[in-house]
């Protein structure tokens, strides 16, 4: 069993590919030099300030999320500025999971992230280290 560390991440003025990038890579343990891609030995990440990320060029109005409320005809589109005014954090949850593995294992790193629309998280007891972006 491998020791499982915690960072911190402060994503304030931080674009959000780059974040989500360095997130996945820490949450998959590709950072070690046990990594193995069968087995989860990635760290814990909080993420902070989420509601002040930010994209480049015009994705704020071209990025669009879809969802389908399950009747016919019935698909609704959300962009991502009104993402962000509604809920900051699952944009860059949305961004991670899309770089995971798409199975069990992928399932179990996400719940390795917590993300946090402000500066306030309980998570100061592990005593996370900081990583820069």
């Amino acid at each position: 069993m491998t020791n499982k560390d915690w960072y911190i991440i402060d994503a304030k003025e931080a674009v959000l590919g780059r974040l989500a990038t360095k997130v996945a890579t820490v949450l998959k343990g590709k950072h070690k030099p046990t990594y193995q891609p069968h087995v989860d030995n990635g760290d814990y990440i909080v993420v902070i300030n989420a509601e002040s990320i930010r994209v480049t060029g015009n994705k704020l109005e071209d990025k669009v999320y879809y969802r389908h409320t399950g009747y016919v005809g019935n698909m609704k589109k959300t962009n991502l500025s009104k993402m962000m005014s509604k809920d900051p954090s699952f944009v860059i949850l949305n961004a991670v999971k899309g770089m995971l593995p798409k199975n069990p294992l992928g399932r179990s790193m996400l719940k390795k992230l917590k993300i946090y629309n402000n500066e306030q998280h309980n998570h100061a007891a592990q005593k996370p280290k900081k990583i820069e972006i």
